[in-house]
């Protein structure tokens, strides 16, 4: 019969050969063998564990940590990119947020329908019909929305934010500010072609939210598929 003490130093001598690359398999014998040790304690050392078993208990448990340090790193080497607009506006910003602020209004200015097919507009949790976006974050003059995971596509941590922010009291800013991750796409060519579509689409959805907050009347829309009109693409 081994006694308690003989076990632990056994288990701590092979811990103290890992390599530091496999540091959580030693930590993990380590812990095994202090768990051995106190359940061998615990009985007056009449505990029997087969080789086969400790062997399984350790595999299984070095690769529950395997997993749990590698299964949300969907994509280990982000490109996370920020795009900032604003356009200065001739009104309050309450007014301005009061004409183009709902969560709806996009499909005015961003020239697409919108319908609210989840919860109520300006709620937060409601979903809308352009890009399925989440509204998760809110105040009296801005909100952050964001797109769900997609089947069978990668997350890009596609999140956005409209702002109107007060200047003067007769004059304010819309701030709009997208953030992602757009290391998917193929190289750097194609990362900076989507940067400038993305920038230019949300550039003319703030000249048109200008046009709306000031009174006046947008412009036919440009025909689909040739300008900068459509709905937000991951």
């Amino acid at each position: 019969m081994t006694a308690p003490g003989e076990l632990k130093s056994t288990v701590a001598r092979r811990a103290s050969t890992v390599s530091s690359s496999r540091a959580v398999a030693a930590a993990i014998d380590r812990f095994g063998g202090e768990l051995f040790t106190a359940l061998a304690v615990q009985t007056g050392g009449n505990i029997v564990l087969s080789p086969y078993s400790v062997a399984v208990a350790l595999a299984m448990t070095r690769a529950g940590a395997t997993i749990a340090r590698n299964v949300f790193v969907l994509t280990p080497n982000m490109v996370s990119i920020g795009i900032f607009d604003d356009i200065m506006v001739n009104k309050p910003a309450a007014e301005v947020w009061k004409r183009v602020g709902k969560y709806c209004d996009i499909g005015e200015w961003l020239r697409v329908p919108c319908t609210i097919t989840q919860g109520k507009d300006g709620e937060f949790g409601a979903v809308r019909s352009i890009g399925n976006e989440i509204l998760v974050g809110k105040t009296e003059l801005s909100y952050t929305y964001t797109q769900p995971v997609r089947e069978g596509q990668p997350y890009i941590l596609y999140h956005g934010t409209l702002e109107a922010r007060p200047v003067t009291a007769t004059t304010s800013k819309l701030i709009y500010t997208l953030v992602l991750d757009n290391s998917t796409l193929a190289d750097d060519a194609a990362r900076d072609r989507d940067r400038t579509r993305r920038a230019a689409q949300f550039t003319t959805a703030l000249e048109n939210m200008k046009i709306l907050a000031e009174g006046g009347t947008l412009p036919p829309a440009p025909a689909r598929g040739g300008g900068k009109g459509g709905p937000p693409k991951q």
